[in-house]
């Protein structure tokens, strides 16, 4: 009864390292979604902490690698050290995983006032070129989350580009895809994302966070699993004298 206790904890324990392989090439993927699509937003988000979370989860899933590694080996070969050292090394990644989501969910708590004192300075300095990196970011913004302006596009006629233009019009970013003659005109408000932009970014910028909250959520309750599994492989290993002669080919007096 107790071999077979411990076989399945074998079994169930080599099914989770080759997981854990899976697991790490998820991980750098979403840390690395974070890194691309902040690039998308950053001027509206000045805080670059805001990033160390997607750090943290690219190294973890980089370790898992190693992880897995380890862990197979010391699984197949019987290793007693491969298994305790297999176990402690979960658990710091645990640890981590942990830390991983509390700072997720501290700097999502931030996310709002961090937009909202940013985006006031990226809509004030628009000037409607290409060539500016903060034009190209509200165009972008506006095009892809379908908004206009902070709160609304009557935010556009508080700007310096609005003033300057004179031509009662907003950018053409502001465009409904479905008005196809629409020239930015205020008096064609029909024509024109009627949501603002800031509350649609901040949503965006917290679903990207909660992205790595789950990831590390989800993949510290594997390691549980795993820790569990190598706990009770390394305890009935050390407890069974059947399984001790069964692995150093002995016999009983």
């Amino acid at each position: 009864m107790g071999q077979c206790g411990i076989t399945s904890s074998k079994t169930v324990l080599v099914f989770l390292n080759l997981i854990f392989w899976g697991a790490a090439g998820i991980l750098c993927y979403v840390g690395a979604y974070v890194f691309i699509t902040y690039d998308d937003y950053d001027h509206f988000f000045e805080d670059v902490y805001t990033l160390f979370p997607a750090v943290v989860i690219i190294a973890v899933g980089a370790l898992l690698f190693i992880i897995g590694l380890i862990g197979c080996c010391a699984t197949i070969r019987e290793s007693r050290c491969g298994l305790a050292t297999f176990v402690f090394i979960l658990l710091l990644v645990f640890v981590t995983e942990v830390v991983v989501v509390v700072l997720g969910y501290v700097y999502r708590a931030k996310v709002e006032n961090e937009v909202d004192r940013s985006i006031q300075k990226v809509y004030k300095t628009y000037n409607g070129t290409d060539s500016d990196a903060a034009s190209r970011a509200i165009d972008y913004v506006q095009r892809q989350l379908h908004c206009c302006g902070i709160h609304n596009y009557s935010d556009w006629e508080n700007t310096d580009w609005f003033k300057e233009t004179k031509n009662q019009s907003v950018p053409l970013s502001c465009c409904r895809e479905t008005a196809k003659s629409c020239n930015g005109s205020l008096a064609n408000p029909s024509d024109l994302y009627a949501e603002g932009c800031e509350a649609l970014v901040v949503k965006k910028l917290q679903e990207i966070l909660m992205h790595v909250i789950w990831a590390a959520l989800a993949f510290a309750a594997i390691q549980l699993l795993g820790m569990l599994c190598a706990c009770i492989v390394l305890c009935r290993r050390s407890r069974d004298p059947a399984y001790e002669l069964l692995i150093t080919g002995g016999t009983y007096a």
